[in-house]
């Protein structure tokens, strides 16, 4: 399968290359044109192991590698890093059934893929022949950076920048952050929101290819967000694993459709879901699960994506996101019309909003349910979930929850409902403190531990001791210096 820019035809990639380059060329993402010419026997992979399941799903959706090359870079991504050989296990809440991804080292869902991209990176260096260091450019809302900068600590022939928005994650994520160690990891504020920090990233790119900033220098530019192929492709995964969860608990029968509600804010997570369902999963409706940014509950609504909006600081802080970059190769994955697809970005960039066709409007009805809620629905998920089941959310988990809640009284008819969870609730202690009917305090710090006193449920060990810690990280620029602070920190020896 052949990897090509979601905004020209005819720029191209094998699986490898594009791991190696984060971005097309273009500005574009790489992307298949359709998953239908994937050999893969869904229904097989029910009864394997979830490493097993990986190795299988991600040499069909990267075949640059063989599947003996990637059970071998499976188990050297996964094992003795998350709390079981399960890595996603799924715990019956209610009705439903929670999808729990934050079991990794970080404690947040992007451990699942950013445990894995660096093994990948490392070998699609190796398999293209690539002597230059990689440097690793990404902007987070909260997650992701802190888990990238965990998976690629140290990896021989890489160095990882990341960029988060300054006040817009949760004390605990930046310090997480903050306190990162690792000789090629680098880490800095950005004064804006998560969308400045993101536009940024994507302009270091453009503005390096198009003018040969780095050529010659012995370093080229890569990404850890899920713009990168091999940052979703791991992802795809534990929809197959959910579903397998659900057969062997006799909840479904082989081949009943399934829903799954995903908090989304760029894209990726729900877009991987996307994934499932074109490899023959019986995925029923994605629901769409957005905070008060709800831009993507409005454009899956009305076919019109606005930006130009109020931009909201909520609880969910790894939703606050206006441009959802993932959504470009669900565009051009159903409407394989690269020249569209350039099109609508265009309009995006230079209007901040842009329309799409009515045939496209109606396949996105087919697979979409979307829905959203503001800080106090959150909140109440989170206190109403407690109370009548025991089972502790995190902010995002809980818009997620109430988005299927949403979903099931829309439609009465619905199948068996999977809430994807996406971080541990000691991520936002204050948050779910108040939801519980506590007062926070001004400690995020000290509102884990009272957390943990109050409900019984562990800290993640990761998390314990993070005051501690030492800061090593306190660089905080405008986006407008975003590309010198690269430039300098490349021509770098040592960080």
């Amino acid at each position: 399968m052949i990897y090509q820019s979601t905004r020209n035809d005819d720029l191209k990639a094998s699986s490898a290359q594009a791991i190696l380059d984060g971005m097309a060329k273009d500005g574009g993402l790489y992307s298949p044109v359709s998953l239908a010419e994937v050999a893969l026997d869904w229904r097989a992979l029910l009864s394997l192991s979830t490493q097993d399941m990986a190795a299988k799903i991600l040499a069909a959706l990267l075949p640059s590698f063989s599947e003996t090359e990637m059970a071998a870079l499976v188990q050297q991504a996964y094992a003795g890093k998350f709390e079981s050989d399960e890595l996603t296990p799924t715990v019956r809440v209610g009705d439903d059934t929670v999808l729990e991804l934050f079991r990794g080292p970080t404690s947040a869902f992007k451990d699942v893929a950013l445990a894995m991209l660096p093994v990948l990176m490392t070998a699609a260096r190796k398999k293209c022949g690539v002597d230059d260091d990689i440097l690793i450019l990404t902007a987070t809302s909260g997650d992701t950076g802190k888990a990238a900068m965990e998976g690629f600590r140290n990896v021989p022939g890489t160095r990882i920048m990341v960029f988060y928005p300054y006040g817009g994650v949760s004390p605990v994520q930046q310090a997480q952050m903050a306190t990162q160690d690792g000789d090629n990891v680098c880490v800095s504020a950005v004064r804006g929101n998560f969308d400045d920090a993101q536009t940024g990233v994507k302009r270091i790119f453009a503005a390096v290819e198009r003018e040969g900033l780095l050529r010659g220098k012995g370093v080229r530019l890569s990404s850890a967000n899920s713009i990168n192929i091999g940052r979703l492709a791991p992802q795809v995964v534990y929809y197959f694993k959910a579903y397998a969860d659900l057969v062997k608990s006799g909840r479904i029968a082989v081949g009943d459709a399934v829903d799954f509600a995903v908090p989304t804010g760029n894209f990726g997570d729900i877009l991987a879901g996307y994934f499932a369902k074109e490899l023959g999963l019986p995925v029923g409706k994605l629901i769409c699960a957005s905070n008060a940014n709800n831009i993507l509950t409005d454009f899956l609504s009305t076919g019109v994506y606005d930006r130009n909006r109020p931009f909201y600081k909520t609880v969910s802080p790894s939703m606050d996101i206006l441009v959802s970059s993932n959504l470009e190769r669900l565009l051009f994955m159903l409407s394989k019309d690269a020249d569209l697809v350039a099109r609508l970005m265009k309009n995006l960039s230079e209007t901040g909003a842009y329309e799409v066709p009515a045939s496209l409007k109606e396949q996105l009805d087919l697979l979409f349910f979307a829905a959203c809620c503001d800080d106090g629905g959150t909140k109440a998920a989170i206190g109403e979930v407690w109370r009548r089941y025991g089972y502790l959310m995190d902010t995002h988990t809980a818009v997620a929850y109430e988005a299927a809640r949403q979903y099931k009284a829309a439609c009465p008819d619905h199948g068996s409902v999977v809430i994807l969870s996406t971080a541990s609730p000691y991520k936002f202690p204050a948050a779910v403190l108040e939801a519980l009917g506590e007062e926070p305090g001004e400690d995020e710090f000290a509102a884990m531990e009272r957390l943990e006193a109050l409900t019984g449920v562990p800290m993640p060990k990761n998390l314990r001791g993070l005051r501690e810690r030492p800061v090593r990280h306190r660089d905080v620029i405008d986006r407008a210096d975003m590309l010198n602070y690269v430039l300098d920190k490349a021509m770098q020896a040592r960080w």
